[in-house]
């Protein structure tokens, strides 16, 4: 068993799309007066989630509390832009800073004429940031990009942040074990899978000489503690429908879980008819908004397994399980900080 504390705990401000950035300050300070140990930002590509600009205020807004990106993505600045991104936030926070990165999905870069993240590019990123942080000038050519001179005139020496990913595949886990400082597990693992995970990230990094140890492990897990089934669907069953839709984001967490793909069929083709149908209408739903019918097909049983539904008192005791399951804290997803004092109350007590 291990041990209960809300240090352990974090949760996303602004949860998926932002029509409106301005409750940010308001979930951070929340998070931050329950006792939680971290908040995270997740930069969708909208006109009201920059992360740069969000956990700026985040980190302003509060004194205790750490922020973390989750995710931003390398491909989307140069590195001497996240470099310096890192490296201010870090010292304007008192070293509260989290950065965390992600590959998305390829046909986003591919519209937007942006490299596909590769796992060689994403492994070299890091060393650019770290050798930038170190104040080292170098050139660099290879699967991040080419850059012919990087160094920062001046450089006073500090902490940088930490570097985490977001993994689900073995083979993304195995980098986040060898050259990052912790891994950003997927939703709707079962506990199982997420043992199975930081296996394969510790492991990785004991092959690489590092301390297995030393790379933390944290699991997103989406709750939904004391709502009726309108709030179930909004925190719960819009995120899986928009996330098991797709083989590129539904597969590898089919996979991971050892669930059988064909237990999705039947939602899927009606997901796929949704998603032409809105098309042709020319309807106004956008993003999980179409997936909400087709998510009644979603298989219940599965779903219950890789989230956490229930009183409070019970998505505290999920919570629980996934700690033993080895992870070294869990993301809350799904509700923000104001719907989470009891839960947490239930989660340290017990």
């Amino acid at each position: 068993m291990t041990a209960r504390s809300a240090e352990s705990l974090g949760v996303y401000v602004l949860p998926g799309p932002a029509m409106d950035p301005s409750p940010t300050v308001l979930q951070t300070t929340e998070a931050d007066r329950i006792g939680l140990g971290h908040a995270w930002m997740s930069e969708l590509q909208g006109p009201f989630k920059d992360a740069g600009a969000l956990c700026g205020y985040m980190a302003a807004s509060t004194q205790r509390i750490k922020v973390g990106t989750s995710i931003t993505h390398f491909g989307t600045r140069h590195p001497m832009v996240l470099a310096s991104w890192g490296a201010t936030m870090q010292q304007m926070s008192g070293n509260r800073f989290l950065f965390g990165f992600g590959r998305s999905t390829p046909i986003r870069w591919k519209n937007w004429g942006i490299p596909v993240p590769t796992l060689e590019s994403m492994r070299d990123y890091t060393t650019i940031l770290r050798r930038l942080w170190n104040g080292e000038t170098f050139s660099y050519e290879g699967p991040a990009g080419t850059y012919p001179h990087l160094t920062f005139d001046y450089f006073p020496e500090f902490t940088p942040p930490p570097l985490m990913i977001a993994a689900i595949g073995p083979k993304t886990l195995a980098l986040a074990g060898s050259h990052f400082d912790a891994a950003l597990l997927h939703p709707f693992l079962t506990p199982e899978a997420v043992t199975r995970s930081i296996e394969i990230v510790r492991r990785s990094a004991e092959q690489a000489g590092r301390d297995p140890q030393s790379v933390q492990v944290f699991h997103q897990l989406v709750i939904a503690p004391d709502l009726d089934q309108a709030g179930v669907d909004e925190a719960v069953y819009k995120r899986a429908a928009a996330y098991f839709a797709h083989p590129g984001f539904g597969e590898p967490i089919i996979a991971a879980n050892g669930w059988e793909v064909s237990r999705f069929d039947e939602y899927r083709a009606a997901a796929s008819k949704a998603e032409q149908e809105n098309i042709a209408k020319g309807s106004p739903l956008k993003g999980r908004e179409v997936y909400l019918e087709p998510s009644r097909l979603l298989p219940p049983e599965l779903i219950s397994e890789g989230a956490a539904i229930g009183t409070a008192a019970a998505c505290a005791a999920r919570l629980g399980d996934y700690m033993d399951a080895g992870a070294d804290g869990i993301v809350i997803h799904g509700v923000t900080a104001e719907r989470l004092e009891s839960t947490v109350k239930e989660f340290v007590a017990h």
